[in-house]
């Protein structure tokens, strides 16, 4: 199976995202918990019930276009800060705030 046998995009399916196929998670998901949050390649297989093969296809979709999916992670995260943002403005408590 080939790289890009593992790997997929589907519109209206993760945003359209690189995934592994035949799953909802995304190259990004990989590189963040890899890259980012220093998990190894055998806790990501036993965590979400991955092949090894696929989270190396993944990995490797990552290393070849990593600029293009860094640039997506940063965009959520701006994202992200920016709806904090709001709901700090509006008065509006998290939902965990609101349960305590």
């Amino acid at each position: 199976m080939s790289l890009h046998q593992r790997i997929e995009r589907t519109d209206g399916i993760c945003g359209g995202k690189p995934r592994v196929a035949g799953h909802r998670i995304t190259v990004q998901d990989i590189a963040v918990w890899h890259e980012r949050m220093g998990w190894s390649v055998g806790e990501i297989v036993s965590e979400y019930d991955l092949s090894l093969a696929a989270v190396h296809a993944a990995s490797a979709y990552y290393f070849a276009y990593g600029e293009r999916i860094d640039r997506s992670i940063e965009e959520g995260g701006a994202l992200v800060e920016k709806m904090k943002e709001q709901m700090s403005s509006t008065g509006a408590e998290p939902l965990d705030k609101q349960r305590e």
